[in-house]
């Protein structure tokens, strides 16, 4: 976020509203060990954030360890249109910035117009209080968190898989602007620590 902004960070001035309440969502959500005084913010690791509401989407990738995407209604399917994304799992923001659901999904061969609709079923069917969540898992040869990849490089099959990343990933609707965020909270460790082999 500091060095390379435009790579990890995105707003649609139309998605400001649900940017902003966002923040004020996360602000009166923050966990134990977090400290806030005014206008700012300390995290349990001891750094201080200011809480800059004219970049809400930069504030909130300092406050929390989770990646944030803001998806909204436009037509008949949701678009991508604010992302806070440091940890990308092969993918890259400025491809996905302002695509709907089934544009993002390139070029994942099984999302095909079937599982579309019934994924675009479920983002219309998310409620207020009653968030949905699932784990995915991937095996990758390399640890880092920021794994940006073009979606028209595909990412090949490891052949010595030496890691196991998986997303605890989240959909929560917004209560005023009806937007919905699709968090992702990554961790990476080693096959042999997740009790998994090559071939599982």
């Amino acid at each position: 976020i500091s060095t390379k902004p435009e790579a990890v960070v995105a707003l649609s001035e139309s998605a400001r509203p649900a940017a902003e309440e966002l923040l004020a969502y996360v602000l009166t959500h923050l966990g134990p060990g977090y400290a806030q005084s005014g206008q700012h913010v300390t995290r349990p690791d001891g750094v201080t954030v200011k809480i800059d509401r004219a970049n809400p989407m930069h504030t909130l990738g300092r406050l929390v360890q989770e990646d944030l995407c803001i998806l909204e209604k436009q037509g008949s399917e949701h678009v991508l249109t604010a992302a806070t994304l440091c940890f990308p799992a092969s993918w890259m923001l400025a491809e996905k910035f302002m695509k709907p659901l089934i544009g993002i999904h390139i070029p994942v061969q099984s999302y095909d117009e079937n599982i579309a609709a019934r994924v675009q079923r479920l983002f219309d069917g998310i409620q207020v209080d009653r968030p949905l969540w699932r784990w995915n898992g991937l095996k990758y040869a390399v640890a880092e968190l920021h794994h940006p990849r073009s979606e028209s490089d595909r990412r090949p099959r490891p052949v010595t898989p030496e890691f196991f990343r998986s997303e605890r990933q989240c959909l929560v609707r917004l209560p005023k602007t009806r937007a919905v965020v699709f968090s992702i909270h990554t961790f990476v460790v080693k096959l042999e620590n997740a009790g998994l082999k090559d071939h599982d």
